[in-house]
């Protein structure tokens, strides 16, 4: 065979697709195909086709073919239709748009395209905060930060009874708490009055989202520590620090009350109890006089001379031997001696092993030394007072 003879065995009249004297020529038709691959799937259609001039090829899918489809599509309907909430969550369901119900945690079903679900987390708490410059009482500003906990109780009005429910918590939040520190001084809200803030907040806060059903409950509301502006921080430091020396010095004086003030009372009361002991002895004293006297009242109707010597004597006895003395002796020459006998008693007491001796004081004296008292040394707590030559003591 010559290398420019056609390569069909020498029949020109079949072409590379297969078709009989030149007619058709092209490629196969889609719908042929189509009709085959029904075929072959059991879906019906014949995949035969006639010839050119005749030939009567299937004419579509049978109601059989349509039928397995619409279950196919009915089952992946019902399969896609299971969903499951979880523990922490409630489903609020919408069926074409309007609220169903709701629904606890679990597996459940929903017709698809008819009824939406949306999970709500309904169990861990919440977190918003909001901080700023604001404007306090007494026309300073301050930077404050309150951060706000919060649940949701119910999904259904926190997903449909406002647009967002968190935008607004905060922007009520913002407004609470800009109303508390435009009607507090700035002293109180950097130190004692933080509390009060807080609480003031916290219930202006339930009262404005009181009125719009917001489908959450506030749990806790912090007022993190405000600060002044950077301008005037380091005074505002001094004063905190100020603030923080008062209630430490105000500690230590508790603490010192405290240690002190049993000591005073245990002071108090040994005083009473030394007073009423002091109060008996005195009135038992004085019991024990009158009942001496009584004693001596008989014998003084008896013998009343005797008896007021006895008793003049006994009191100077006891009235010596309370009082200090002194021993002044006059010889008749010019010195006199002076001997101060308590003194050496109590040296003689206070040492057992040497005794004190105080040597005499020789004073010159002049005549009889009448209307003339004599010197007497720095420890004599007597007086002495000398006539002619005569001894007093």
């Amino acid at each position: 065979m010559a290398w420019n003879q056609p390569g069909n065995g020498q029949n020109n009249d079949r072409d590379p697709w297969k078709n009989q004297g030149g007619r058709d020529q092209g490629p196969p038709d889609i719908d042929e195909a189509v009709r085959k691959l029904f075929a072959k799937l059991g879906l019906g259609g014949n995949g035969k086709r006639g010839n050119g001039s005749g030939g009567n090829g299937g004419s579509g899918i049978p109601l059989k073919g349509i039928g397995i489809i619409v279950i196919l599509a009915v089952i992946v309907w019902f399969i896609a239709g299971f969903y499951t909430i979880r523990e922490a969550e409630r489903g609020v369901v919408l069926r074409f748009g309007q609220f169903e119900s709701l629904v606890e945690p679990g597996l459940h079903w929903r017709p698809v395209f008819v009824d939406t679900v949306t999970p709500v987390d309904v169990n861990n708490v919440r977190s918003d905060r909001t901080d700023g410059f604001m404007l306090t009482q007494d026309e300073n500003v301050v930077m404050v930060q309150l951060d706000v906990q919060y649940r949701v109780i119910d999904p259904r009005d926190y997903l449909y009874a406002v647009d967002n429910a968190d935008a607004v918590l905060a922007r009520a939040t913002d407004s609470a708490l800009r109303y508390v520190i435009g009607h507090t001084t700035m002293d109180e809200v950097l130190t004692t009055g933080r509390e009060e803030v807080r609480a003031k907040t916290l219930e202006k806060i339930e009262e404005i989202t009181e009125s719009y059903n917001l489908g959450f409950q506030i749990v806790d509301v912090n007022l993190l520590p405000a600060r002044p502006p950077e301008e005037v921080k380091d005074a505002f430091d001094d004063a905190i620090a100020a603030q923080e020396d008062e209630e430490r010095f105000i500690r230590e004086a508790e603490a010192y009350a405290r240690e002190i003030e049993p000591l005073a009372r245990g002071q108090v009361r040994r005083m009473l109890q030394e007073a009423q002991a002091y109060k008996e002895q005195i009135t038992l004293e004085a019991q024990g006089e009158v009942a001496r006297f009584e004693a001596l009242l008989p014998q003084y109707k008896a013998a009343p001379k005797v008896t007021r010597e006895r008793i003049y004597i006994d009191t100077l006895q006891d009235l010596y031997a309370k009082t200090p003395k002194v021993l002044v002796d006059v010889k008749g020459s010019d010195n006199m001696f002076y001997l101060p006998l308590d003194k050496i008693l109590e040296k003689q007491r206070g040492s057992a092993q040497e005794s004190s001796v105080i040597p005499d004081v020789k004073i010159p004296t002049s005549g009889n030394m009448t209307g003339q008292n004599s010197p007497t040394p720095e420890n004599d707590t007597g007086r002495s007072s000398r006539r002619g030559n005569g001894r007093n003591l």
